[in-house]
């Protein structure tokens, strides 16, 4: 069975903890208007334009997914903007005090898992009981520094669990 290698945007993909007095090395500084958002100024983001290509290359035979609240839009502003063709993606709807686990469960089903967010220890009961649920099956959550974005340590803690 094809596992899957889960990934959110914001902290994964976009350090929005880092130094607000300047942009991480490598990232590219990209400002979006978003329904919702402050119609007087975008949305900064900082992306790095290769981690498309290193996270592809760290999934090998894996099926990348966003599970992001980005949902579909991930796909057509942040997706280009890392070099990431168009993926599936998990929709969540509303999150409550369960977050995201219980539409990765469904989503997941019984395939194994690797997944990217820096908000695991936010709902510690959802996340332990997604855990319990999925007893025996791989279920990798790899926490990342929204200081720092996916690093080569992720990345390589990905190709562990995967490879």
């Amino acid at each position: 069975m094809r596992p899957l290698l889960l990934l959110d945007v914001d902290g994964p993909l976009n350090p929005f903890a880092a130094k607000a007095d300047g942009k991480p090395a490598g990232f590219v500084e990209h400002k979006f208007r978003l329904p919702g958002w402050s119609r007087r100024r975008p949305l900064r983001m900082w992306l790095d334009p290769g981690v498309g290509a290193a996270l592809m290359d760290a999934a090998g035979e894996a099926e990348l997914v966003w599970a992001t609240t980005w949902e579909h839009k991930a796909n057509t502003m942040i997706g280009p903007a890392v070099g990431l063709p168009v993926l599936p993606v998990i929709e969540f709807g509303q999150t409550g005090t369960e977050w995201k686990f219980p539409a990765v469960a469904r989503y997941a089903g019984d395939r194994p898992l690797v997944w990217l967010d820096d908000d695991f220890d936010m709902y510690t009961g959802a996340r332990d009981e997604f855990l319990r649920s999925r007893a025996g099956l791989m279920s990798e959550l790899i926490r990342v520094d929204p200081r720092t974005g996916i690093t080569q340590a992720e990345l390589a803690a990905v190709r562990e669990r995967l490879g």
